[in-house]
């Protein structure tokens, strides 16, 4: 009986090859080849094609687009407005980051005006019951399954028809048409396919959930993401209270927004203000230690930057971060050293954004820069004082965006003093603020009003 023909399919990416490699030669990974049977060509590929139905894009109703509130602002806004009929969402985190917790609490706050359906392939519905009664998540709309199989799943919404769907975790959902494992990559690119489809015909919003692989990323990240319309990651420590919601991709929303949570005994909470959370704790009159204005789409956050310099005993100095590039620290102490006369090539450095926030804009350049000559110098910076700005590697700096809301959010908060670019800050009236303003054009001059 001649042996059936297999491919080898990479874990990370998704790339398919005839026999088996050490390396994946699309991203590198090594030992992540995984044996599988080719997947048979279906019968509705082979069936005769359907006419094509088109319209005007001046034509569709501006109303076509129908989002559903899920009772959580904060995951509205992370998602554009609200839920989108007919999306496919995808939520990836950490296991035991609070991702099944959040969603039932969603379907709890939905359950009173529209029909959800909660498919678990990990719980049976006597777990998922008692953790809805803990939970507080008593809806009468509110239906709960235990099932792992596909087209069960499938079937069941069609005839049913509910207004939204959850399928916790599409890594424990297999299909009887493909003959592989449970979470292997053939089985959660076809049952994501499969879901999708059923998204868009039925009308039908779906979450689905999706645990990390090794490496932190989310489990078959190229396979998933150009097939569902939304990723969201739920990041933090499951150590500390605090979980923020963020938009990898978003069809119908920025993905900038972000959500904060905060875990408690009877689930997550909203975080209304989440400066005053990321600035909770805060030591006073401490070196090293300064506040910075984020932006997270449309949201301020104020956040304290912390920085750490000692002596290495090591030929290389280590430089480590938490919440900040590290490209950009190994360009700021190069500027620090170069145009302001620092030491840095002989110190360990150390930058942590506290509370677990994540800041990629360069507008954080700025505070690291001083909370870094805080630290070196051992003076602390005054207490009340905020700042914001990008820094060119001539020592200038350069201007950021949303300068008013910044200040806002610092004179809202009692700070006294903020120290911006210069160059942008001439549109912000200064009779218009109650807080001092120092808009400086490089970062020496920044440091001069610090040392002052």
């Amino acid at each position: 009986m001649p042996k059936e023909k297999t491919v080898f399919i990479c874990r990370q990416c998704g790339n398919e090859y005839p026999k088996w490699t050490g390396k994946c030669l699309s991203c590198g990974a090594w030992n992540s080849l995984e044996e599988t049977s080719p997947i048979a060509v279906s019968t509705a590929a082979s069936a005769p094609a359907k006419k094509l139905s088109y319209s005007r894009v001046t034509e569709v109703p501006e109303d076509s687009e129908i989002r559903y509130s899920t009772g959580v602002s904060e995951l509205d806004r992370v998602l554009g407005g609200g839920l989108v009929k007919g999306s496919l969402v995808l939520i990836g985190g950490d296991p035991g980051i609070g991702k099944s917790t959040l969603l039932l609490q969603i379907c709890g706050n939905m359950g009173r005006e529209h029909t959800v359906l909660y498919v678990s392939g990990e719980e049976s519905e006597r777990q998922l019951s008692l953790r809805a009664r803990r939970l507080g998540v008593n809806a009468e709309n509110l239906f709960i399954s235990s099932c792992n199989s596909c087209e069960s799943i499938i079937r069941a919404v069609r005839e049913e028809k509910p207004e939204a769907v959850v399928i916790d975790s599409i890594q424990t959902i297999t299909s009887s048409a493909i003959n592989s494992s449970a979470g292997s990559i053939v089985q959660v690119r076809e049952c994501t396919g499969a879901f999708m489809r059923l998204a868009k015909s039925e009308e039908i919003p779906i979450f689905i959930v999706s645990h990390v692989n090794k490496d932190g990323g989310i489990a078959g990240p190229k396979i998933m993401e150009h097939i569902v319309d939304t990723v969201l990651y739920f990041e933090g420590d499951k150590q500390l209270s605090y979980r923020i919601l963020r938009a990898v991709k978003n069809r119908f929303g920025s993905t900038n927004e972000i959500g904060v949570f905060s875990m408690d005994d009877d689930g997550l909470k909203q975080v209304e203000n989440p400066s005053e959370m990321m600035l909770s704790g805060r030591l006073k009159n401490i070196s090293g230690s300064t506040v910075l204005c984020a932006v997270e789409g449309t949201r301020p956050i104020l956040a304290e930057v912390q920085a750490l310099a000692s002596k290495s005993g090591f030929s290389n100095p280590r430089r480590v971060t938490a919440g900040f590039d590290l490209n950009r620290l190994f360009m700021l102490t190069a500027v620090l050293e170069k145009r302001l006369g620092f030491a840095m090539s002989g110190l360990d450095i150390y930058v942590n954004i506290v509370g677990g926030l994540r800041v990629d804009e360069p507008a954080a350049d700025l505070a690291v820069a001083a909370a870094l000559y805080s630290g070196v110098t051992g003076k602390p910076i005054p207490e009340d004082t905020v700042m914001f700005g990008e820094v060119g590697l001539g020592g200038e700096l350069r201007a950021v965006s949303r300068v008013r809301e910044r200040v806002r959010e610092a004179e809202r908060l009692g700070f006294g003093t903020v120290i911006l670019p210069k160059n942008g800050s001439q549109a912000l009236k200064r009779e218009e603020c109650g807080i001092k303003l120092i808009a400086v054009s490089t970062l020496a001059d920044a440091v001069k009003q610090l040392s002052v």
